[in-house]
């Protein structure tokens, strides 16, 4: 196949611009430090009442995100094999990203002095579905619309953009945060910042709605209701993958690894302020530099794949995570918090970009994209809710953060296994031997 239009290409990557606001807004910046804030109290302290139930705040966080990423790993299977089958891709696009862009709007109401932390909680988690789910769609326009030799490349191009657009939206919060302007105070900067996420990711994920082409039906006559159907094509998928090895092996590394990356990224703001101390604008200047630097590594790890192949990239890359985590877990100041984030963002852009690229690549030649896709997204939501769950737990059981940077580095070893055990296979697949 070749790949398509500059046009189609460009409307493509537009979307990580408009829904990587909610990523780095809602998941890693301005929300968590504003949960955390609001639901303490001088009675209780951090800990919240949610239905009945005391958690500790942050850990309360972290058990939101788990259960909208378990949400997302169970509906989007069924989702994405009917829209293969249906031909209507983008049409689901459309649903999710609307859902987390209202959903956004939504925490705009989500305040104090005595906040309903389960309004907040659920909006969140919504917000959350909706950029999980829309992602599916929008990863498996990928092997449509780029030819395998360029999705490194273009994969590459979506994260940059993202993280562009993001770093933008994120100077504006930044600035109304700290100038308060129009007199306005308290958390009214923030919340606006919520308002501004769903605006932003509904207004520009438009250009990418009149950009990508409508995507064809793989079934043309329907012998069964789109739920059955949806089912068998993830049966499908799940039959494919077992009998390709590299793949399977990449999968369980991806699944292992992804739970150490995606929690880190989602509870870095939270550590940096409740284990040092450090003060909200510090914090949002730390994840700004974090994004800026993450566009140098997703554009550097690219190259680098090209030279020397994805696996043995990720692999080096992974093992920088851990050293990352080692670090985290002995860090005491600012400063050491501030050299991190940069070491962070070098690799945080690169081993999305790569492992999305490499899926991509290995995955076969079909017209069930989005099924395929979806598989990849069951395996990456699991991996993050189990993530989080984890993190979340070590805190309420030991008391602090740190020990749960440190028990991320037996994910990040196990999926260094098993990136290893998919290289050797994948030589011995090239050599014949």
């Amino acid at each position: 196949m070749q790949t398509a239009s500059k046009k189609v290409i460009n409307g493509w990557a537009m979307y990580d611009w408009a829904n990587s606001v909610y990523n780095l807004v809602i998941t890693t910046t301005f929300f968590p430090i504003y949960f955390t804030t609001i639901t303490h109290s001088d009675t209780t302290g951090d800990n919240v009442s949610f239905f009945g139930r005391t958690f500790v705040n942050s850990a309360l966080y972290d058990y939101s995100m788990a259960a909208a990423f378990m949400l997302a790993a169970l509906l989007s299977p069924i989702l994405s094999s009917i829209a293969d089958t249906r031909g209507n891709k983008k049409r689901y696009l459309m649903l999710f990203t609307w859902l987390g862009g209202l959903s956004c709007c939504a925490l705009f109401n989500f305040k104090g002095p005595d906040p309903s932390v389960e309004y907040g909680a659920i909006f969140f988690i919504l917000a959350t579905l909706g950029y999980c789910g829309g992602l599916v769609f929008y990863n498996s326009y990928l092997p449509e619309i780029a030819a395998i030799e360029d999705r490194d490349r273009i994969s590459a191009r979506g994260y940059a953009m993202g993280y562009i657009g993001s770093v933008l939206l994120q100077l504006i919060g930044f600035a109304l945060v700290v100038v308060k302007p129009f007199g306005i105070d308290g958390g009214m900067p923030v919340r606006i910042t919520f308002l501004l996420t769903g605006l932003w990711w509904i207004g520009f994920a438009q250009i990418t709605f009149m950009r990508l082409p409508a995507s064809k039906a793989t079934v043309q006559q329907h012998s069964a209701s789109a739920l059955t159907e949806g089912f068998r094509e993830l049966k499908k998928v799940y039959a494919q993958v077992k009998v390709m090895p590299v793949l399977k092996r990449f999968l369980r590394g991806f699944f292992f690894y992804s739970m150490g990356v995606q929690t880190v990224m989602m509870a870095a703001t939270i550590f940096g302020s409740q284990e040092l101390g450090l003060p909200a604008d510090k914090l949002i200047m730390a994840v700004v530099a974090i994004q800026v630097v993450a566009v140098l590594g997703a554009w550097g790890i690219a190259r680098l794949s090209g030279k020397f192949g994805n696996l043995p990239v990720l692999m080096v890359v992974v093992i920088l995570w851990m050293v990352i985590c080692l670090v985290g877990y002995r860090m005491q100041t600012a400063t050491d918090f501030y050299i991190l984030a940069v070491v962070v963002g070098l690799v945080m852009g690169g081993v999305q970009s790569l492992s999305r690229s490499t899926y991509a690549k290995l995955m076969p030649e079909t017209d069930d994209t989005a099924s395929f896709f979806s598989y990849y997204d069951v395996v990456e939501k699991l991996s993050i809710a189990i993530g989080m769950i984890t993190f979340g737990y070590i805190h309420e059981l030991t008391g602090s953060m740190r020990n749960s940077v440190l028990a991320l580095i037996a994910f990040f070893f196990t999926g260094l296994i098993w990136l290893y055990a998919a290289l050797q296979k994948q030589k011995r697949l090239t050599t014949g031997s």
